[in-house]
Formats: C-alpha cells, structure tokens, sequence
C-alpha cells in the first residue's frame, strides 16, 4: 500500500479508502450468508420495490444523472459514450420493467436437475445454490447498478458495485434506491453495495479480496476486462465483447429478417450488443 504524498482537504487518505472498501465486502458477506435463505416471495417483493421506487422517484435520479451528463459533455465525452451514460423517463420504466420480468422468472435456488438413480438405489443430482458475493466492475452505464442488483437478488447473492467514475452519481442515487427497496422487503443489510470512490487503487484492491468475494464479473471494454483477468484473485466470468451476429437462413421469412437486422443496430447503435455482423444464406 502506498499513501499518497499529500492530503487535501475533503480527500480521504488511500489506507482509509481500503478500510471503506473492506467493511462494505464484510457487510456483503454477512448479508450473503443470510441471502442463502431468503424465501422467493421476499426477494420478488423487493424486485417489485426497485421497480416501483424507479418509476415513483425519477426526478431524483433524473437530477442526479444531469450531474454526470454535464460533467461528460464539459470533459468532450463523445456522442455515443454520451448515450450510453443518459437516463431520462423512459429508459427508466424501461429498467423497472427489465426488473419485473426477472421478478417473474421461477426462483433458481434449491433447483436439482440432472439427477439419475444408481443401480444400488442411490439418487445422485445437482442443486443450485447462491453463489454468496458477486463483484462487479463496470463503465458509464447506469442501467447495469439495477441489472446486476436484480440480478443477484433473484439468485439469492449480494452485490458489490463499482461503476465508473463517468456515471458516480448515477450509480449513487440508483444503487441507494435498490439497497433501500430490498431492505423494505425484508432483506438483510447490505444486500446491494456500491463503491463511491472512484479511485483506480480501490480497482486493484478489490481483485484481491478473494476472502469475501466469491466471483468477479467485468463489463466494459477489453482493456478492463483484460486487466481484470490478469490481476483478480478469485473467480471470473468475462464477457461482452464478442462479435454481435445475426445469422438469415435461406429458408428465414425475409421480411421479417430484415425488420430483426434494423432493430438489431438502428434501434441503439451504441450499447454493447448493437449488432456487428450479419451473415446470409447464400442461397
């Protein structure tokens, strides 16, 4: 650990910006061990809070959003970044909606599948459980601080959330409103945490705390993902950045192809799974 040289006022000195990050992975744990338990009817009551506080409470999100959004048209952000980082109305009832649709997915915990009966009587299967922490580094989109955090609810998981320092009061104001809706429902402190320094030590920090975290998610471009690879001491799921295909098979209805291939792009060019590729049929 290296403290800085100096301390301006209002800047919190790296060894405490560390004690932060810990006492929230601490709080993430604990939370986790009590998660492994939760029936499913609490945590679709807390999904349906997050998505009823998303629509009733938008000007406070909205207000914080605007904040981001100045600061990145001040600092020359360009258009597409620009979109990816606004919210308004509509992309807010979009999230809530996103929200009740995992809300009304069946409660993967406790599943068994794939079991057999052996020829001595024994039954043998497997049963899905949470995992416990799952961490998640992402850049300028807001949507991910409820995606990951609906997510990892509906999984019976806590959610550590380090967003990008583009979208902090975004996230702040979002990740507040998830936290504060799952504990309405009945679920344990520190269910949803969320890093507010944006410092890029607390990055590197956090790839080594495999003692409370339990998987480590990245998503953002292949820079971070790649550094994430490289230096994370517990397991990591990497993805997004494969090419984005639609496939037309000579026997597609070509009308309805063409209409798939313009929505797959045109709808909105800049979020990571705009459509790349299109491959057609030679015949």
């Amino acid at each position: 650990m290296v403290p800085y040289l100096k301390k301006e006022p209002g800047v919190l000195a790296v060894s405490s910006i560390f004690e932060e990050l810990e006492l929230k992975g601490q709080k993430a744990k604990e939370a986790a061990r009590k998660l492994a338990f939760i029936p499913s009817g609490v945590k679709n009551e807390a999904l349906k809070n997050i998505a009823d506080d998303l629509r009733s409470k938008q000007a406070d999100i909205l207000a914080a959003n605007e904040k981001d959004c100045r600061a990145a048209r001040e600092s020359g952000m360009d258009a597409a970044m620009l979109d990816r980082l606004i919210l308004n109305p509509e992309r807010l009832n979009g999230m809530a909606a996103d929200v009740m649709v995992v809300a009304a997915i069946a409660d993967p915990v406790g599943e068994i599948f794939d079991s057999r009966t052996l020829a001595n009587g024994l039954i043998i299967g497997r049963k899905r459980v949470p995992l416990g922490v799952i961490a998640t580094i992402y850049e300028s989109r807001p949507n991910v601080t409820i995606d990951i955090s609906a997510l990892c609810i509906k999984s019976g998981n806590a959610a550590v959330l380090r967003g990008g320092k583009e979208a902090v009061n975004s996230n702040m104001a979002l990740a507040k409103l998830a936290s504060a809706a799952a504990v309405r429902a009945g679920m344990p402190e520190g269910t949803v945490q969320l890093i507010e320094n944006t410092d890029h030590a607390l990055v590197e920090q956090l790839l080594k705390m495999n003692k409370v975290i339990d998987l480590l998610i990245p998503r953002g471009g292949a820079g971070l993902i790649s550094f994430v690879r490289e230096n994370a001491s517990m397991p990591v799921v990497a993805g997004g950045i494969g090419v984005c295909h639609t496939y037309v098979d000579r026997e597609a209805d070509l009308e309805s192809a063409a209409a798939i291939v313009y929505n797959a792009k045109v709808q909105r060019p800049t979020v990571c799974n705009a459509l790349d590729t299109v491959l057609v049929h030679q015949d």
